[in-house]
């Protein structure tokens, strides 16, 4: 049979349908004045308009959410792909263009470690490199003037809702700031800094409490000492805001930051730290308690 066979018989049947429904209701409403009747009949019209509308609606919905889980698939999928072809530009000091290390040394002042060479000349917002072993925590960090950017935009300056891993822009990674505050977004997918709050179980903690931290410039290794709650607070709020604490000018503006810390910690890692110590602060959201919530553990140089 056709296709215009099939589709005229499925019309017919439709017509037939309809028709019947019709005698149905006529029989229904035979013991109804006309006045009764037509009221009857706009309800049911309106019914009916009222159930094309939902469904019309729900299957509108219903495309919208398949979208967005294409797209969100789309950009996990590009992420752990990207990810992994920047870690294979890690390389071997052997490989590494020498007259390309020099010009890069030149323009930053300071020798550039070979494994980086490559990944900074791609992107000259590359900073560093962070790694926590038996995690997904293994990505390239960057650094520019513009707080918002790499919330928003990878490695090659894609848009992305993943952004990319990156430090403050008021730390100093060439003459070390006392804090390196890092930040990624908490992905439900666990990309970026999504699973970091694993760290709330101390036994996880212990079990991850090293952090290898590299800058473009040196190789470095931290241990963690706090694990801690906070929130982002008012300009004009008077407290202690771990962000802003990159810099300590005095041991007594140390021992007071971190006194506050201490006196937010969720748990100690047994981990001593002192005035004169490299610190590195890992942050991320968490709505959990507040809107404007913030999971941060602090962790101290130790090679």
């Amino acid at each position: 049979m056709g296709k215009c066979a099939r589709r005229g018989r499925e019309r017919q049947e439709q017509l037939a349908k309809k028709n019947k429904r019709d005698r149905e209701w006529e029989e229904k409403l035979s013991g109804y004045d006309d006045e009764m009747k037509e009221a009857i009949l706009a309800q049911l019209k309106k019914r009916e308009r009222i159930r094309k509308l939902t469904s019309f609606l729900c299957i509108v919905l219903a495309v919208g959410c398949l979208g967005y889980f294409g797209a969100y698939y789309y950009f996990h999928e590009r992420t752990s792909a990207d990810t992994e072809a920047l870690a294979s530009m890690k390389i071997a000091s052997g490989n590494v263009q020498t007259s390309l290390a020099y010009t890069l040394a030149a323009d930053r002042g300071a020798p550039i470690l070979d494994e980086y060479v490559n990944l900074l000349a791609k992107n000259k917002n590359l900073i560093g490199w962070l790694k926590i072993d038996d995690t997904n925590i293994d990505y390239p960090v960057m650094q520019n003037g513009d707080r918002e950017y790499y919330l928003t935009h990878n490695f090659n300056q894609e848009s992305d809702k993943n952004g990319c891993i990156f430090m403050d822009p008021d730390c100093d990674v060439l003459q070390p700031s006392t804090n390196l505050i890092v930040y990624g977004h908490h992905m439900s997918s666990g990309k970026m800094f999504g699973k970091l709050d694993l760290y709330k179980d101390r036994e996880y903690m212990k079990a991850h409490d090293t952090i290898q931290f590299d800058t473009i410039y040196e190789k470095g290794i931290y241990k963690v000492a706090y694990v801690f709650m906070d929130e982002v607070h008012a300009d004009n709020e008077v407290t202690f805001k771990y962000y802003q604490f990159i810099d300590a000018n005095s041991e007594e503006e140390f021992n007071s930051n971190i006194s506050a810390i201490e006196k937010m910690a969720l748990f100690g890692a047994n981990v001593s730290v002192s005035y004169g110590d490299r610190l590195l602060t890992l942050s991320t959201c968490d709505k959990t308690e507040t809107k404007d919530g913030r999971f941060v553990i602090l962790a101290k140089k130790i090679g």
